[in-house]
């Protein structure tokens, strides 16, 4: 079975001799695991490979052959642990410690030159793990080391008995790590021969009954190797051939249901009709792809190791956008940029699985609908191929969307997380004020569009993003340059680039801006028109992640909570990290609305805080803040400790909360960043306040001064009593400007959410 490919057939044959009372040895496991790594179950692999590991500490190492006929030697279970959780976290993207699960794996590999002896030889072992490091190496940019694995594994001697199958693999291999690189006349000319043993495949499907459930020598080496040869035939610009490679995948009717691998087929299918001047078939192509990525929650790349390189989904939303506004459907380049940062945040939180809070909703009920969503979501990815029929492919597709449609009826909000969604342009036009304008800025390449939108139009603006990221670099380091007007030429600039092309389109002096990629890292306050003039002295500024974002978020809650609590200079154990006015600026803040409650010190701890969860209108923090590029859900709001617990708000904490807060002030150092996604929603503490029920945050873009901080958010508290929260912000910061001119005072302030 194992040889035949038959996994689900292997899993349920080991699974019934467990259940009969047989010893769950090295060798049960091993080939239950092996089962459990090709059908990309994840969840039972782990606890498998953890129970092998057990064994093998015990000294179990040995994996018998299950046909003792054909049989004599035991094969090692050492190299085989090894393989499996490399191949596993090369699919979830943690290419480091892949290549130390691979280079642990090579290191137990026998140095025995037998091939049919044991049941996993040395060189199918070998011929299993390299390219895997290979492909690993060049995900993590360690290029050098790619290509010390790469030389390693075209060194794999081939062993005298069955030659023919060893060939195949190291072909397969080989095609596969080339692609990794980028090494496409290689790839293509190893892919090729590898065509060529089709015919010894054939052979033993007839012999082994690969083919007896559906799933054959074709289904699950030859498309891969098909999509492969097509990518690298696109690469070289082979056109036709590239044409017909994909064009076979495509007719293929188990494409479908082979996840990752049918979208980057159409995806690279769409690149061609481009190449070939075929827009509408190339804007057909790549809507079929984002159909088919929408239709996964999982981020989990399960192709990466079968074909040597990760799709890049965000690539796809972008080439559709650009085309559609060279086309002139600007409504429906819009829907799609509202859908890529849907996109992205379903794939950043992930992680979080099941732990979301919802308003009114039963947690426990929560949990299990989210648990039978990623259950649908893997089944609709037909991860059991081996067994599945189009009927029961199409089953899994309808179970999916049905635990999709009662997560958005049940609650809509938490959709917005773990679906693809977007709220269409005519309902946001509805949603922006009369006195507004949204602008939504959507990167790609060295293309920039601005899509302008208010209650009676959407235009879109392409503008030029030639070198933007320095000049918004610039900007940043020459703002921190206290004594100077340096940042005047790049604020300059900027705006000639990203406001002046839109300016007269904007009708409003308020505008939401929803910005992209390091334009999240921009303080839009401090642009210079050309006349000199800021933007902070014309226009009242509020930010969003999404405009998607307008339809949830939440009017103001009925009266009776507690006015404001004031969190400031939390004891973190280190006076190195004290803030000097914070203490008094958490005072000076809650005694301007009486009824406060203030938190200072040790009391500033997260107990102390989550105790309070839903209970107060606003919540002021004066305090430190983290954030985290490498892992945007542990940023967060250091705290003080207490109890023994740790002292971070974390951002992923958040999802988990339910605040129900007017407005949260985070006077902290660079509270306002976060993580931009490939896609470009940004996952950091805004998104996650926005989640726990704020309808307003106020963040920073860089550490700020705290005497000035003090001054501008103790005058913005003020302004609240007599106007809204946009024009609040902007007076604060003119007021702030009189004592202390530079932008790094006062710019780095931003009102995100609602602006009433």
């Amino acid at each position: 079975m194992e040889q035949a490919g038959r996994y689900q057939d292997l899993r349920d044959y080991i699974q019934r001799r467990l259940a009969a009372g047989a010893e769950a040895d090295a060798t049960a496991l091993s080939y239950l695991c092996l089962s459990y790594g090709r059908l990309k179950q994840y969840g039972p692999l782990f606890d498998c490979l953890t129970k092998l590991d057990q064994r093998i500490r015990q000294g179990d190492t040995g994996i018998r052959p299950l046909n003792t006929l054909r049989y004599n030697a035991a094969g090692d279970a050492r190299p085989l642990l090894g393989a499996l959780r490399a191949d596993a976290l090369v699919d979830f993207g943690t290419y480091r410690e892949a290549i130390a699960e691979g280079q642990r794996a090579l290191a137990a590999v026998p140095k025995s030159s037998f091939s049919y002896s044991p049941p996993f030889p040395p060189v199918k072992l070998k011929l299993a793990i390299l390219p895997t490091m290979v492909i690993a190496a060049a995900q993590a940019g360690d290029l050098e080391q790619a290509k010390q694995f790469l030389e390693t594994l075209e060194n794999v001697e081939m062993p005298f008995g069955g030659s023919g199958m060893w060939e195949t693999l190291k072909s397969n291999g080989l095609g596969r790590a080339y692609m990794a690189l980028g090494q496409y006349d290689k790839a293509i000319a190893e892919l090729g021969a590898f065509r060529r043993s089709t015919i010894t495949g054939g052979l033993a499907d007839v012999l082994r009954g690969w083919g007896a459930k559906g799933d054959s020598f074709n289904t699950i080496y030859e498309l891969p190797r098909r999509l492969m040869l097509g990518k690298a035939l696109v690469e070289t610009g082979k056109i036709e051939d590239a044409k017909a490679a994909l064009d076979e995948v495509l007719g293929s009717p188990r494409a479908k249901d082979m996840g990752d691998l049918y979208w980057m087929t159409l995806f690279e299918r769409g690149r061609l009709a481009k190449l070939e001047n075929d827009r509408p078939a190339a804007i057909r192509y790549w809507e079929q792809a984002i159909d088919v990525i929408e239709k996964q929650r999982s981020t989990i790349n399960t192709e990466a190791s079968k074909i040597g390189f990760v799709g890049d989904k965000q690539a796809v939303y972008g080439r559709l956008i650009g085309l559609l506004v060279d086309q002139g459907r600007a409504a429906e380049a819009f829907g799609y940029v509202e859908r890529s940062k849907s996109r992205a945040l379903v794939d950043m939180l992930a992680a979080k699985k099941d732990d979301f809070a919802v308003a009114g909703a039963d947690r426990e009920k929560t949990k299990q609908a989210l648990a039978q969503l990623d259950a649908a979501d893997l089944a609709a990815q037909g991860q059991d191929q081996t067994a599945q029929t189009e009927e029961t492919a199409l089953s899994g597709v309808r179970n999916l969307a049905l635990m999709r449609t009662q997560i958005q009826q049940a609650a809509p909000e938490l959709a917005t997380l773990v679906t693809v969604s977007a709220v269409p342009s005519d309902e946001l036009k509805s949603l922006v004020g009369a006195d507004e304008t949204l602008i939504e800025y959507y990167g790609q390449g060295k293309d920039l569009f601005a899509f302008v939108l208010d209650r009676q139009k959407l235009q879109a603006v392409k503008l030029d993003a030639d070198g933007l990221e320095q000049r918004v670099r610039d900007l940043r380091t020459t703002i921190q340059q206290v004594d100077g007007n340096a940042w005047r030429v790049p604020a300059q600039a900027l705006y000639a680039e990203l406001w002046q092309p839109v300016a007269s389109q904007i009708m409003t002096t308020k505008v939401i801006l929803v910005p992209h990629g390091a334009l999240h890292y921009l303080p839009f306050a401090a642009l210079v028109a050309s006349d000199g003039g800021l933007l902070a002295d014309r226009y009242a500024l509020r930010f969003l992640p999404s405009a998607s974002v307008l339809k949830f978020l939440r009017a103001a809650s009925p009266s009776g909570r507690a006015p404001l609590l004031a969190i400031g200079d939390p004891d973190l154990g280190d006076p190195r990290y004290d803030l000097r006015f914070a203490a008094e600026e958490a005072k000076n803040v809650a005694s301007i609305f009486p009824g406060s409650r203030v938190l200072l010190r040790k009391e500033a701890s997260k107990s102390n805080f989550k105790t309070t969860e839903g209970t107060f209108a606003r919540i002021h923090f004066a305090t430190h803040g983290e954030f985290n590029a490498d892992q945007p859900l542990a940023s967060g709001l250091h705290l003080a400790k207490d109890g023994g617990g740790d002292d971070m708000l974390t951002v992923g904490e958040l999802y988990s909360m339910n605040l129900n807060a007017d407005l949260v002030t985070l006077s902290a150092c660079e509270t306002g960043l976060g993580k931009v996604a490939n896609g470009d929603d940004v996952v950091g503490l805004t998104r996650g306040f926005f989640y726990a029920g704020a309808r307003s945050i106020v963040a920073s873009l860089w550490s700020v001064d705290d005497k000035a901080t003090a001054m501008l958010m103790e005058t913005f508290y003020r302004n609240l009593a007599t106007m809204d929260k946009e024009e609040a912000l902007r007076r604060a910061q003119v007021t702030t400007r009189a004592s202390f001119p530079q932008p790094f005072f006062w710019a780095a302030f931003q009102l995100t959410g609602r602006g009433d």
